[in-house]
């Protein structure tokens, strides 16, 4: 399988010409090679994690692509036919099974509710948390997507969360908030993490791919 890192919090992994996609959202560019995907995750109801735009894209290249998402992401996006997943619950579509763990947003301050978000695990390798420092549990992750900036974090909790599931390999998302100084602040940070528990350190950039 192949990744491939888009802008911000948006990734697509290609298996023999079978696509999916995860959090397609308003700081990605326009999706226009949606053709071949069989599933689109959203974590959550952000909009830089997923827009209606977004979503018309895809499904105008790929009629019959699956939506999956927390119940949070269902209420957002009522016009569109989201199937509901929870924390537990394993999914296979297409070529690709999808396990989804934890259940709520990171805090970004006391003052805003506490939204639904769902971490995706893809076959048992790629785990992405979503606005989220949920550990995977009883899961060796072979590839991490690590948070590097966001309103509801620090570089250390990136840092504890990136120690504690300890993947073979990492590469930054969630950064399109960073300047060129902040990446390569984020990026020594999150390496050295990384590299506590033997795992590589890929800074990838947009349009990056790396196999798996």
């Amino acid at each position: 399988m192949r990744l491939t890192k888009l802008e911000h919090a948006a990734l697509v992994i290609d298996h023999s010409g079978d696509r999916l996609f995860i959090d397609p959202g308003s700081f990605t560019t326009p999706i226009t090679e949606g053709t071949g995907a069989v599933a689109v995750v959203i974590t959550h109801e952000h909009n830089d994690h997923w827009t209606p735009e977004q979503l018309n894209r895809i499904i105008e290249a790929s009629p019959d692509v699956r939506i999956f998402g927390p119940a949070g992401v269902a209420a957002a996006a009522s016009d569109f036919a989201v199937e509901v997943v929870a924390a537990g619950d394993e999914v296979e579509v297409g070529p690709f099974r999808l396990r989804f763990f934890g259940g709520h947003h990171a805090e970004i301050h006391s003052s805003i509710p506490i939204i639904d978000n769902l971490g995706v695990l893809v076959d048992d390798a790629l785990y992405y948390g979503g606005d989220s420092f949920t550990v995977p549990s009883g899961v060796e992750v072979d590839v991490l997507a690590a948070p590097a900036s966001a309103p509801w974090m620090k570089i250390s909790e990136a840092m504890d969360y990136v120690i504690a599931v300890a993947p073979r390999r990492a590469f930054p998302t969630h950064e399109m908030l960073l300047s060129q100084a902040g990446k390569a602040l984020s990026n020594a940070r999150l390496a050295w993490a990384v590299e506590q528990g033997g795992g590589e350190y890929l800074p990838l950039e947009p349009g990056d791919t790396l196999d798996f």
